[in-house]
């Protein structure tokens, strides 16, 4: 028999222990006075003398993380939101029937106690039990102590066990749940309304990505898992909510990695007569609010706007802006000849060139011939420029060929107005202003029709509807998408996607739960 599968009939024995005790083995409720951290943050800085003379007596619930049995007595720590407290069980006290609870008590289990504070020897802030109540047995070990649960995929795959074992993981949680808090009361501070839009949609549209396939049997039609809200968010400009948001999950059938997740968190939004400068503006100070937000504690109550970043800091409060050209030139390295001037950008010639020397000297960087120049000069900002991008930038001025949904700039029609965000080495945000002229964005439409003939899966989908809606006039507007999940890994000090998940996409088991190795403490 494998050793969980032994301590889990040992507790299951346990569990009829208790009922015969006149025990609830899975109660519905218990009465509790008072929450672990609400005593903690009372009552920590009391002294004996002081709970001595105004008792105070207190009903609280937790699971069992630490126990001890000492003869007719016996320590505990109950853990309840995060935080931890000491419990003192006395025979004498809890009576016959009590203590023989306690003895069958184990690691993981959730109990409910009544009594009243005190001190112990050592200064420890206690609760001194009168009354214990049995709430539910934790038949499976929980990992040992000084180890924890280390296995990384088991951590994501079990993340119940996780956050019970690992503070700093909760932790990590409760930031990101700050985050989007604050990013709601920022848009709803700027006058935005908050929506809701189709998540099965029968066009994959908004982005230019691969989508996830799903059929309607009732309408015996194929439907598509969203990619991005966009076309519908825009769609509700045009009905007239000139400010409009959405948080939303978006679902993205491509490979997983530190950055991705086939499903993942965003924050859209469309502001009615605004362009890609006034968007800009705002999610700059979306995102240094956030920041303030998530940092804020009894040290810092107003927040601060610098974060760890591995070895490094991010300053949210300080701000670059370039170019896409610009980034290119200013990043290019030396090795690779000497900088480029605006002019190179301007044909495929001087594109190729710049291909060609930049190759010479660092790893390949693909290159096709046949593909819009535009799409050749994103690949080479990527490579030559993002990896230098640790501190907030903003990077404006994209080619039309990769930006479908952008209004071009009107002294240069290859480029858009469209500006994306970088941190820590990865974009976090992406906006323009909107095309809102119905015959362009058909042409543009077709021309990623022409991308889809080449081989291209993620070009856009024509999508007729969305014509019609700007042919009903959508006034000028600026929109943006934010990434809340790579934020919350920035704001957090969180190197890969799935630690700021909860429960992010994994392979299926190798083996059933009863097989992992945990060890008992």
């Amino acid at each position: 028999m494998a050793l969980d599968e032994n301590i889990y009939e040992l507790r299951r024995q346990k569990l009829t222990a208790i009922e015969a005790l006149g025990q609830t083995t899975y109660r519905s409720k218990y009465e509790f006075t008072h929450t672990i951290p609400q005593i903690l943050a009372d009552y920590s800085e009391k002294t004996a003398e002081q709970l001595e003379n105004s008792r105070v007596n207190v009903r609280v619930a937790g699971r069992i993380m630490a126990i001890r049995l000492m003869g007719k007595a016996g320590f505990c720590h109950l853990q309840q939101g995060g935080q931890r407290l000491q419990i003192y069980v006395k025979k004498d006290a809890v009576g016959e029937k009590g203590f023989e609870l306690y003895k069958l008590l184990d690691l993981g289990d959730h109990i409910g106690v009544a009594g009243y504070l005190f001190r112990t020897r050592t200064g420890e802030l206690t609760i001194h039990v009168d009354e214990i109540t049995f709430l539910s047995k934790d038949l499976l070990p929980l990992p040992e102590k000084w180890h924890g649960l280390t296995d990384v995929e088991l951590r994501y795959r079990q993340r119940y066990v996780d956050l019970v074992m690992n503070p700093e993981v909760r932790e990590v949680f409760l930031k990101r749940s700050k985050l989007v808090q604050s990013l709601r009361r920022t848009m709803e501070a700027h006058g935005f309304v908050e929506v809701e839009t189709p998540m099965m949609q029968p066009i994959a549209g908004g982005a230019v990505a691969r989508p996830f396939v799903t059929h309607h049997n009732t309408l015996d039609m194929d439907l598509y898992l969203r990619i991005a809200p966009e076309l519908y968010l825009k769609r509700l400009v045009v009905g007239g909510f000139d400010r409009v948001y959405e948080i939303n999950r978006n679902f993205r059938n491509e490979g997983l990695g530190w950055r991705w997740n086939p499903e993942f968190t965003m924050l859209e939004y469309y502001q009615a007569y605004a362009d890609f400068h006034d968007m800009m503006d705002l999610t700059q100070e979306l995102i240094m609010q956030a920041a303030k937000d998530v940092t804020k504690d009894k040290e810092h109550p107003d927040g601060i706007t610098r974060t760890k970043w591995g070895d490094q800091e991010i300053d949210w409060g300080n701000w670059q802006r370039l170019t896409m050209r610009e980034a290119i030139i200013k990043f290019w390295p030396d090795s690779s000849g000497a900088k480029p001037g605006m002019s190179d950008f301007a044909s495929s010639d001087g594109v190729k060139k710049l291909v060609e020397h930049f190759n010479r000297s660092h790893s390949h960087m693909a290159y096709d011939p046949g593909e819009p120049v535009g799409k050749t000069i994103a690949a080479l900002f990527e490579a030559v420029a993002e990896e230098h991008l640790t501190q907030p930038t903003i990077i404006y001025e994209f080619p039309t060929a990769i930006s479908p949904l952008s209004k071009q700039k009107p002294d240069e029609p290859d480029w858009t107005e469209r500006f994306e965000i970088y941190a820590g080495q990865m974009e976090i945000a992406n906006g323009f202003s909107e095309l809102n002229d119905p015959e362009d964005q058909r042409r543009r439409f077709e021309a990623q029709l022409k991308e889809r003939e080449r081989g291209d899966e993620e070009a856009h989908q024509m999508d007729e509807d969305y014509v019609r809606a700007l042919s009903y006039g959508m006034p000028p507007a600026g929109g943006v998408g934010v990434g809340v999940d790579r934020l919350a890994m920035l704001l957090t000090d969180s190197h890969t996607i799935r630690d700021v998940i909860l429960f992010p996409l994994l392979r299926p088991e190798k083996s059933s739960p009863s097989s992992e190795n945990q060890a008992e403490s």
